[in-house]
């Protein structure tokens, strides 16, 4: 028998099949809103984009945003999982909806070209100086909900129920949901309903929208690889055993266990991201640090993986003779994140209501990829929020063009070339999101 509060999700649901709050009429008041909202926006994300900061350090992005909530006219709460932002307008009875804005940057040096390009130079956790760009556009999402709020303050009348919009902090080590979480975001503030986010992608022309229900972003897991060996003079081999040579054997072995191990058809991908060992030519070093990033859509796979890489860490050291005090350390570290999920009815549901307010050519089912969000924590509590996330697309579609004449691929997210064009984009995200959390708040 379903509990009163899923039942009550399932009605919400069914009944959305059958209503539309997207009448012309709305769409129309909508689209006339975000054109006039339009110059400021781009004013903003341009100073976000010149300006970025790291992870757990975006003090002044969240200033930004928190202030502009609070003009809007909601009830802001700031700090919230360290840098984090949560602002609350409540509009009569109805469901309650959370829509997440990511906020940080990435340690790239820019070379876009674009004229209000970083050149920043910031602090990241440690207090190491670090150049910074925003590479993976979280300044699009920050300017994107700065935007939505603005529209739906202005159709107030057009929807019933609670809005909770979140600047999370520190997406890029998938530590900010977990760490607002932890900070009471679900028994501090409303808990939700539905919750919804979108992201900016590289991979697909400006303005359009790209969704998939189920698994939609892969499952990561980062590895810390300590090979260790026994140190000695260069000129003598003999007397030691090398952990670089250890390290190499290790990061050759490694690609075997997706062609070799993993069953056909599953997802999965070992990368070995850093490798760091040694002081001086003529030295053999004590040891070698790899770093790694696992990928999958299944957690059994993830744990195959996981339990191979300790089996050949532990073998090709064992077959090189390293004494059984010195074996490698394989150690999951905490930048790692489960599967994302969409949840079917509710992507479902928006899909619909992206096709009726943006048109069939510009919304479509896209396959999952294996790049990975923590967005995934806020349909992971113990209340089981349904979730969606979906693409927005940032790369003007004569570059595709031009990629597809040349064969060179468009930048990807994280390329130090990749700067999202801000019309379409920017009003993309801003409409489907406004879309989104109108039909979800619809009064019926």
């Amino acid at each position: 028998m379903k509990t009163p509060s899923a039942l009550f999700l399932v009605l919400l649901l069914a009944a959305a099949s059958r209503l539309s709050a997207a009448t012309p009429e709305v769409r129309d008041a909508v689209k006339a809103r975000v054109d006039a909202e339009y110059a400021s926006l781009e004013t903003i994300y341009k100073d976000l984009h010149a300006n970025p900061e790291l992870s757990f350090m975006e003090v002044r992005t969240a200033g930004i945003l928190a202030g502009e909530l609070r003009r809007a006219g909601f009830e802001v709460t700031e700090k919230v999982g360290n840098t984090g932002v949560v602002a609350v307008m409540k509009n009569g009875p109805g469901p309650t909806v959370l829509v997440r804005g990511d906020m940080d940057a990435l340690p790239v040096k820019e070379i876009s070209g674009v004229p209000y390009a970083s050149t920043a130079v910031v602090k990241d956790l440690s207090g190491k100086d670090q150049p910074a760009m925003h590479a993976c556009a979280h300044d699009t999402h920050v300017t994107g909900l700065i935007g939505t709020a603005r529209v739906l303050v202005a159709l107030k009348d057009k929807w019933s129920g609670t809005l909770v919009l979140i600047g999370q902090p520190a997406e890029e080590i998938v530590g900010g949901a977990r760490a607002m979480l932890t900070d009471g975001l679900y028994t501090r503030f409303p808990r939700p309903d539905f919750a919804l986010a979108l992201h900016t992608s590289s991979q697909q022309p400006a303005g359009d929208i790209g969704y998939g229900e189920g698994p939609f972003l892969a499952g990561v897991n980062s590895l810390d690889i300590l090979v260790r060996g026994v140190g000695g003079h260069g000129s003598a081999p003999n007397t030691t055993k090398d952990p670089v040579v250890l390290a190499a054997q290790i990061v050759v072995a490694l690609q075997t266990i997706v062609s070799r191990e993993v069953k056909p058809g599953a997802t999965a991908v070992v990368t070995v991201g850093t490798i760091h060992g040694g002081l001086k030519r003529n030295i053999i070093p004590e040891e070698v640090k790899l770093e790694l990033t696992l990928r999958a859509y299944d957690e059994k796979v993830m744990e195959q993986l996981i339990a191979s890489i300790r089996r050949i860490c532990a073998g090709t050291a064992q077959a090189a003779g390293v004494p059984e005090d010195r074996m490698p350390v394989v150690t999951v570290t905490e930048e790692s994140t489960d599967v994302t999920v969409n949840d079917g009815p509710l992507t479902r549901r928006l899909s619909g209501v992206f096709t009726e307010w943006l048109g069939a050519d510009r919304v479509k089912q896209v396959p999952p990829i294996t790049g990975a969000e923590d967005f995934t924590y806020y349909g992971r509590t113990t209340e089981k929020v349904p979730i969606c996330i979906w693409w927005v697309g940032g790369t003007a579609p004569e570059k595709f063009a031009e990629s597809k004449r040349t064969g060179i691929p468009v930048p990807s997210n994280h390329n130090p070339t990749f700067a999202p064009v801000p019309e379409p984009t920017l009003k993309a995200a801003v409409t489907s999101m406004t879309a989104a959390v109108l039909d979800l708040l619809a009064e019926k």
